[in-house]
């Protein structure tokens, strides 16, 4: 028991509490020196490499990313559909498209086709890309081709590209084996996907209601306009905004199936099966074709019948739309093909016997579509969604700044011509009695006889210079008596202060008309010592092109001399100070110009000094630039109306159908005022020769307009000069050699110059001197070229070489249209496709270049007539026509530019409320034109009769516009009083003539914390 206590005790704690055991160290697993021991500790060096949130990531549910795929694969869809809706073929891209066999499919490929293209721009010149893509085809189809030997091969290559060196055609071969996926299998597969692409299907996703409220973009962020649109308005102008959709979705469906007997012409039905058949050839035949069964068939379903038979199954739609209007088309293309005023005849006498037919002979003389028609389903929603408004806002009246009525949001985008400056809104032309067509093989010839003089009227004689006043007679010093023209106006432009507008072809003389209204202005300030007060007056000459400007102001200049009045030019590229303005009485400068000085009212000192304005080549209202001359004017009138002081407008333009709309719009008395002159008047009559190409693919399009030149211009060789219009300064040299090898190649040159001649030693000698490596070359065959490139003495010399008529075939850009006045018997115009680099791309020549440069045919000198040849697209065919034959009526360009020009109103203080705007739009040429072709600008028959003024239109348009400026921040718009109140970007964009789009993109993009690097990658 003792020894039992005893071993008890010394486990005790007293007994070891003070014993240290030592631990065997062997049996102890070794801890981590980091390992947790559950005691706080600083984690101060322990996270090298690594921060708080590196890891972090945002994810989405699964539905969510599905719906964002498929809404951003909707409204892709849906911007190319609108991107293509009124799309030509010279909208952007669809050119590119069109005809085009070979698609790269890879990275690898695509930039190795990029190469190619830029090797055969350096063989074929600045060319459209179709062209480029065009030789590209045909080239690798010759590389493809394994039967083809490499001589052949380079032989075939050099006949599309001209001479090319061993090295050069290596390298073509090397790019040509790099491309793999050419193939005949897939190029028509690739063909077919690429019709879709470029013309467009309106694809609809069907997608639940949760997608289609939602407000995410495509690009994955949160819009915030519905948190901005709060209250009953934004309730209001949604559901406005849906009901007008619904009209324009309705509108666009019931178009697919509406046919006009003004958009028949004689190969409308040629051009919508070329759609279908690639082949010229086979269209044409098949036109034929569907007219004979057209006209034969005895009903409906026998018709509908053979059509199928001949056209197929996949053209059902068109052979519906051809059913439906069977009669239309087939007596429509009938009378557009006559060729004799017999023939017309017997076919109107024959639709005039049949009821039905007799309502489209109505339609084709007065341009209107029926009234079943027009009060059918294409302004039927329209209509409903005013009239629900109305219902709902019954009883309010304007007051204040506002207008009575409600109001409705416009689809400003649909009320905009598509094609621009480009737009016919008729489309026949009825060509001059003599005319005549010519088929030829690739293209269409349609020749244009020249208009012989009007005799002079019994009382009619030329004004002597004598009979002038004399402080107006050193200004025509040069001079003995005044042409037909100005003899008929000298009495309106120098003894009256009524505006005028005068209509004369190009070259009759109508800068000696503006120079008498400008002598009439002068003479109220000449003193009784023949001095002149230059201080208290100033006259404004607006010219559209700077070089037109700079030709003006050295004119006025020399013949203003004795005046000692000051002529000063101003433009983008010459600025004035305003003491210079002030010490300026003329002032000759680009209608930009003048409007960003007008829309400044701090600059009115000099302003109010203005006494007269002259608008040179007003018929530019119909091009894009157009809005501004709208503004311009309406600007100074309403300035006249408010200061009571008289400001006297002078029109100068080309000869053209509407003259009277344009007179309205300048407040020209037409009894007095109005004066109009047709080609008949023009100093030496013009000839006029239209070809119209007919070939599909791009590059045989190119080559068979070369050919085209060589013809017309051997037609000429050694009796007359030639003057060739190309577009591009490479494309110069490129046509002269073209030109210069077929003449080698056939034996011809001998034609324009003979051995030993004057004129082929004179050009020998001066081709020695000449700096211009492709002038030397080609100066000895009496070919020579001209461009902005060259240097002034090169130029000079070609001029005079020209002039001494020592040069027989002169190839040049548009600069010796403008600004040098150096005629030619002959003027052809190769190609009617221009580059423009604020557009980006390929457009046609504007119509101001066209008439430019035909007015250089024809010398007044030595020739009693001269001929004008024009060669473009055969779907170009017509606008050139009706433009050249006053057969183009001059439309407003306004709505484009509605908003930024209401901006640049309010912003001057000219317009302050709603009732403002309207009376402004009442000045404007869109006013003059909505009242004359109410169903073109977006009004409904029915509308102009209920509001004959169309103050309730104006009002919507400028409801519409004010609604888009709020929008980007420019202004701030009170719906119910109607009030405008600009703001600091608002007057930002009106003085530094920026448009509300671009004002919204800074707005929403530029942040005050953007980084440099951040700010250069937004372009």
């Amino acid at each position: 028991m003792a020894d039992a206590a005893a071993r008890q005790l010394q486990y005790e704690y007293k007994a070891n509490s003070n014993l240290v055991l030592q631990a065997d160290v062997r049996l102890i697993e070794r801890r981590s020196r980091d390992e947790a021991t559950g005691e706080v500790m600083s984690l101060v060096g322990k996270l090298d490499g690594t921060r708080m949130g590196d890891r972090f990531m945002r994810s989405r549910p699964d539905k969510a990313e599905e719906r964002k795929a498929k809404r951003q694969k909707r409204d892709e869809a849906q911007y190319d559909f609108a991107r293509m809706k009124g799309a030509t073929l010279l909208s952007e891209g669809v050119d590119e498209m069109v005809g085009i066999v070979y698609r790269p499919k890879t990275q690898e490929t695509r930039q190795t086709y990029e190469v190619l293209l830029s090797f055969i721009q350096e063989a074929l010149g600045d060319q459209p890309r179709d062209i480029l893509c065009g030789a590209a085809d045909e080239v690798l189809s010759v590389l493809k081709n394994d039967r083809l030997k490499e001589r052949e091969k380079k032989k075939e290559t050099e006949s599309l590209l001209g001479g090319l060196a061993d090295e050069r055609f290596a390298l073509l071969v090397n790019l040509g084996k790099k491309i793999t996926d050419f193939g005949a299998k897939e190029e028509v597969a690739v063909a077919e996907e690429n019709i879709d692409e470029a013309y467009g299907i309106n694809v609809q996703f069907g997608e639940s209601d949760g997608e289609e409220d939602d407000n995410e973009n495509t690009f994955g962020e949160i819009s915030e306009n519905e948190d901005e649109e709060e209250g009953e308005e934004a309730k209001d102008d949604a559901a406005i905004r849906s009901e007008n959709l619904a009209a324009l979705e309705e509108q666009r469906k019931s178009k697919e199936t509406s046919l006009h007997p003004l958009d028949i012409d004689a190969y409308w039905l040629q051009r919508r099966l070329s759609k279908i058949y690639d082949d010229a050839i086979v269209s044409q035949s098949k036109a034929a074709e569907v007219l004979k069964v057209l006209k034969d068939a005895g009903d409906d379903r026998e018709c509908e019948n053979l059509l199928v038979l001949l056209l197929g199954y996949d053209c059902f739609d068109f052979i519906k739309l051809l059913k439906k209007h069977r009669q239309m088309i087939s007596y429509c293309t009938e009378l557009a093909s006559s060729q004799s005023d017999s023939d017309r005849k017997r076919i109107r006498d024959a639709m005039n016997d049949d009821p039905n037919l007799a309502k489209i002979l109505r339609q084709l003389d007065t341009g209107k579509v029926d009234d079943d028609k027009m009060n059918g389903s294409e302004s039927q929603a329209a209509r409903a969604a005013r009239k629900r408004e109305a219902d709902a806002h019954e009883g309010t009246e304007g007051k204040g700044g506002q207008v009575e009525g409600s109001r409705v949001l416009l689809d400003l985008e649909d009320l905009i011509f598509s094609q621009g400056s480009h737009f016919m809104s008729s489309k026949r032309c009825q060509l001059p009695e003599g005319s005549f067509r010519k088929q030829r093989k690739g293209y269409e010839e349609v020749h244009v006889p020249a208009l012989k003089p009007k005799p002079f009227a019994a009382d009619e004689k030329l004004v002597p210079i004598e009979d002038l006043p004399k402080y107006a007679q050193p200004a025509f010093k040069d001079f003995k008596t005044l042409n037909r023209i100005q003899s008929r106006l000298h009495a309106a432009a120098l003894g009256s202060d009524d505006n005028l507008l005068l209509c004369a072809p190009t070259g009759a003389g109508k800068t000696n008309v503006a120079l008498l209204t400008m002598m009439r202005e002068i003479g109220k300030h000449i003193n009784a010592d023949g001095t002149i007060n230059a201080d208290e007056f100033k006259i404004i000459y607006i010219a559209p092109m700077r070089s037109l400007v700079q030709e003006m102001v050295g004119n006025f200049g020399k013949r203003l001399q004795s005046y000692n009045l000051t002529v000063s030019e101003l433009t983008g590229d010459h600025q004035l100070t305003r003491e210079q303005i002030n010490a300026t009485q003329v002032i000759v400068c680009t209608p930009e110009k003048w409007d960003i000085i007008t829309r400044k009212g701090g600059d009115k000192t000099f302003t109010q000094l203005v006494r007269l304005i002259i608008i040179d080549e007003i018929h530019l209202l119909h091009d894009e630039r157009g809005p501004v001359l709208e503004a311009l004017v309406a600007r100074t009138i309403r300035n006249c109306n408010t200061i009571q002081e008289e400001v006297r407008i002078i029109g100068l333009s080309a000869t053209l159908p509407n003259y009277q709309d344009v007179a309205t719009f300048l407040r020209v008395e037409p009894k007095t005022g109005l004066f109009y002159f047709d080609n008949s008047f023009r100093p030496v009559s013009l000839e006029q020769q239209y070809i119209g190409v007919t070939e599909k693919k791009a590059m045989k399009r190119f080559q068979v307009m070369n050919e085209i030149v060589y013809e017309k211009v051997m037609e000429h060789a050694g009796r007359n000069q030639v003057l060739v219009f190309v577009h591009s300064r490479k494309e110069t040299g490129k046509t002269a050699r073209a030109i210069r090898d077929m003449c080698l190649e056939k034996d011809s040159l001998g034609q324009f110059l003979r051995e030993g001649s004057a004129s082929m030693e004179v050009l020998r000698t001066e081709a020695e001197q000449v700096k211009n490596g492709e002038l030397k070359d080609l100066l000895p065959y009496g070919f020579a070229i001209h461009h902005a490139g060259m240097s002034r003495v090169d130029r000079t010399l070609v001029e005079d070489l020209f002039a001494d008529r020592h040069i027989q075939v002169l190839i040049s850009t548009a600069t010796l249209a403008w600004g040098v006045n150096l005629p030619a018997h002959t003027v052809i115009i190769k190609g009617t496709q221009v580059y423009n680099p604020e557009k980006g791309r390929w457009v046609e020549l504007s119509a101001l270049d066209v008439l430019q440069m035909l007015g250089r045919a024809g010398r007044p000198q030595y020739d009693t007539k001269g001929e004008g040849i024009l060669i473009t697209n055969h779907s170009e065919l017509q606008y050139y026509l009706s433009l050249l034959n006053q057969q183009l009526p001059i439309e407003s360009q306004m709505v484009s530019k509605l908003p930024d020009m209401l901006n640049a109103e309010i912003v001057l203080g000219t317009i302050q409320n709603m009732d403002d705007a309207v009376n402004w739009l009442g000045f404007t040429y869109l006013y003059i034109r909505m009242l004359r072709s109410s169903s073109m600008y977006g009004v409904a028959p029915e509308q102009l009769g209920e509001d004959p003024r169309l103050r309730r239109h104006r009002a919507d348009l400028i409801h519409t516009a004010a609604q888009l400026l709020e929008r980007s921040g420019l202004l701030k718009y009170d719906r119910k009083t109607g009030a405008f109140h600009t703001t600091e970007l608002g007057r930002i964009a009106s003085h530094y003539y920026c448009t509300h789009q671009t004002m919204a993109t800074y707005n929403q993009l530029l942040k005050p914390t953007l980084s440099e690097i951040e700010l250069f990658r937004y372009d």
